[in-house]
């Protein structure tokens, strides 16, 4: 009986250790994966003038050459005493905090470097960089350097989008074709309009910098932006990612990362896309 109970318990054991086994490695591809998700999230770096294990402001130049290199990235980054672009000012969420983590030991000089965002939570963590340079500055620019390198996954691109516009067939002009100035984003875009229901205005490199903030109420949300200032209320749906926009006659949809809200203005489709944090 004891044989048997004891095969039994070293096969369970050895069943839990796959699963377990099995779980970690899931875990670990998606957290990879949301990392790279998530970064698009932010347009700002702001890296501190001193890290915790210094004693003196960007000292070994620490600070700075974290700085240039995560512009490399694609980002907009920026020291701690710098003046702050006024995007950054009216949405400090935007906007990642660097830290460098000294993890050395006795031999060699290793560091981490770890991206939070504005509520402290850990958004990003690079490979290990290590330096067996004796020379604490060039041992810790060495170290910094090789961390970044593996940062590869970690980039800023612009959000791009196609929007489609419905057109009255009364608009457009007797030789069918005409074009029309339309601002987009903040951009001023060429749409043609040729004689169809639908047409496609061409936005390339249109950055998504409309951020709304929803707030819980009955039956659904209030978006609001950063004045603040109610820009949409929005009511659940049983379609999972949709919602109705109250007073609008239109829908608000989830594209991507982004929101899409369609709506009429004076018989004209209007469509906007934006992040939305819930």
């Amino acid at each position: 009986m004891d044989s048997n109970f004891n095969l039994a318990l070293t096969y369970y054991l050895i069943k839990m250790k796959n699963i377990i086994l099995v779980f970690f490695l899931i875990s670990t591809n998606y957290f990879a994966f949301s990392q790279e998700k998530k970064v698009n999230n932010y347009k700002f770096i702001i890296v501190p003038e001193r890290f915790d294990f210094l004693k003196q402001n960007d000292e070994y130049q620490t600070s700075s050459l974290t700085k240039f290199l995560l512009k490399q990235n694609g980002f907009t980054v920026v020291l701690g005493a710098d003046q702050y672009p006024a995007e950054l000012r009216e949405d400090p969420c935007s906007a990642l905090t660097a830290f460098v983590i000294d993890k050395s030991s006795m031999f060699k000089i290793k560091v981490l470097i770890q991206l939070k965002n504005c509520s402290n939570k850990l958004v990003y963590t690079s490979e290990e960089g290590g330096s067996r340079l004796k020379d604490f500055k060039k041992g810790f620019q060495e170290a910094i350097r090789n961390a970044h390198s593996s940062m590869k996954d970690f980039t800023y691109e612009a959000l791009t989008n196609n929007i489609i516009i419905e057109v009255e067939k009364d608009i457009v002009a007797k030789n069918s074709i005409s074009v029309q100035e339309v601002k987009a984003n903040n951009r001023v875009q060429a749409v043609t309009f040729v004689e169809k229901a639908v047409q496609v205005v061409s936005t390339k490199n249109i950055e998504v910098i409309n951020t709304l903030y929803a707030q819980p109420i009955e039956n659904g949300f209030q978006l609001i932006n950063l004045k603040p200032q109610v820009v949409f209320v929005i009511l659940n749906t049983r379609v999972k990612g949709s919602y109705i926009i109250k007073d609008k006659n239109g829908l608000l949809f989830k594209k991507g990362e982004n929101w899409v809200a369609e709506f009429y203005e004076e018989d004209k489709l209007v469509v906007k896309e934006y992040i939305i944090k819930f």
